[in-house]
């Protein structure tokens, strides 16, 4: 096989040594007589081949249970390396589709090399070296549940990829069906995956790790809120868009779901291309270089910060003032900023100090006073956005129980469902919808 002889794509994450080249060798060596028809025998470097044959076997099936893939191993294999190898064919083709120029006359001459790998017969060569195992990597059955890597739906598109790719006629075809998927998932890391953290390598530099399991929750699951969850979408259909949009607050009282607004819209704008990035306060300093790696892809990111908030000491806010806006470089216009807190100005403002007997002293005011409350109030004003959510009454608390029992379908007289939830509430947190859904799984786990 051809392997080496890759343009596009010739530099795949596992190297020379992966199952690309090692089951190319083999295939080689068979098509070059390399490998014999040896009868019921097999020499000691025979031997040695097969050896590494069931090797190649081990890696598929290894993969088929991290990855989650089922049917026709190799195929799925060859499909996966062409979704996740970012080159520069792919990434020009995420959200925007076919190229343009000489680049597709290279693209199709590696195609043509992958439509070998997905057409070569593996059977002359299994008897050759007396491995009659094979058939199972070809004809795998297993569980199509989430994996270790990827939810259950791109582990589904990857393993229809596989079968569309493996049925096609010609090598133009497959560069179609490829270039298709491309412009509906985009590639590698970034394009199979909805959300994502920031992580360091071994050599300390910063990384995107994927978060391969996300609720499936949607904006219309959560009850109530019907203003805030419009002016969160407005904002966000902006973006994705490409209109112009604003960094985004979403503050108010604990429990009444905030943050599962943002896991709404990530599920909910995946496919339009938006991808959501989750920082914590600690990894300030690893923005630029994390805005850096995704500015110039053509995806929508938001910088998710969760429970944002400050201490008087804290200074890190004058660092992500900066980030968001007011630095030399101009924040790329597939960025923006969301973050939840339960307070509005995000930053504590304190102009006084205890004394031990937790008297208050004589306050202690800064000669100008007015810069330092603007210097604390300038981050808040630097989302453009803000979203209030309060606390429900009692009346919209009992609407979010019962909404939530239909849901889930708890069967309870409503007086009986509303008396206990009055009860729940008291001892546990409070009026929220934090506390209603806690309710509803206390009803569902003791039933």
């Amino acid at each position: 096989m051809r392997d080496f002889e890759l343009i596009i794509y010739r530099n795949f994450p596992e190297g020379r040594d992966g199952l690309l080249h090692r089951m190319s060798r083999l295939i080689t060596e068979y098509e070059d007589g390399v490998i014999g028809h040896c009868g019921d025998t097999r020499s000691g470097a025979e031997q040695d081949r097969a050896g590494e044959f069931y090797r190649c076997i081990h890696s598929l099936l290894e993969q088929a249970a991290d990855y989650g893939f089922h049917g026709n191993l190799w195929h799925c294999y060859l499909a996966h390396l062409l979704v996740t190898g970012e080159n520069g064919y792919s990434r020009g083709c995420e959200m925007r589709g076919a190229a343009e120029g000489t680049v597709n006359e290279a693209v199709l001459h590696d195609i043509a090399i992958f439509k070998e790998f997905f057409d070569y017969d593996f059977a002359p060569l299994c008897e050759a070296l007396h491995v009659k195992e094979f058939h199972m990597a070809e004809h795998y059955e297993g569980d199509s549940g989430e994996s270790s890597v990827y939810n259950s739906r791109i582990c589904e598109c990857i393993c229809s990829l596989a079968r569309d790719l493996g049925a096609t006629g010609t090598a133009e075809e497959m560069k179609d069906i490829l270039t298709q998927f491309y412009r509906k998932y985009g590639v590698g890391r970034l394009g199979l995956h909805k959300c994502f953290r920031i992580g360091h390598g071994a050599g300390g530099e910063v990384q995107i790790e994927p978060i391969p399991r996300i609720a499936h929750v949607k904006l219309d699951d959560l009850v109530g809120y019907e203003l805030q969850k419009k002016k969160l979408r407005e904002n966000t259909d902006a973006f994705v868009a490409g209109r112009k949009a604003n960094n985004c607050l979403l503050f108010g009282d604990a429990g009444t779901g905030k943050s599962s607004c943002i896991k709404a819209i990530a599920n909910e704008y995946y496919d339009k291309g938006l991808r959501v990035i989750e920082v914590y306060k600690h990894q300030f300093q690893d923005l630029h270089e994390t805005i850096a790696r995704i500015k110039g892809r053509n995806y929508k990111f938001i910088i998710f910060m969760d429970d944002l908030s400050f201490e008087d000491f804290e200074i890190e806010y004058k660092y992500l003032k900066a980030v968001i806006e007011g630095g030399l470089e101009k924040k790329p216009e597939n960025v923006l900023i969301y973050a939840t807190s339960n307070r509005r100005h995000l930053i504590r403002e304190n102009y006084g100090d205890k004394t031990e007997d937790g008297r208050i002293s004589d306050v202690r005011q800064d000669m100008h006073t007015s810069d330092t409350v603007q210097e604390k109030l300038s981050l808040a004003y630097r989302f453009g956005v803000t979203i209030y959510f309060g606390t429900p009454d009692k009346k919209q608390f009992q609407g979010i129980v019962k909404a939530l029992a239909e849901r889930y379908g708890v069967e309870m007289p409503e007086e009986e469902l509303l008396l206990e939830a009055n009860k729940w509430e008291l001892s546990h947190g409070g009026l929220s919808g934090r506390t209603a859904q806690q309710f509803i799984d206390y009803l569902l786990g003791r039933a």
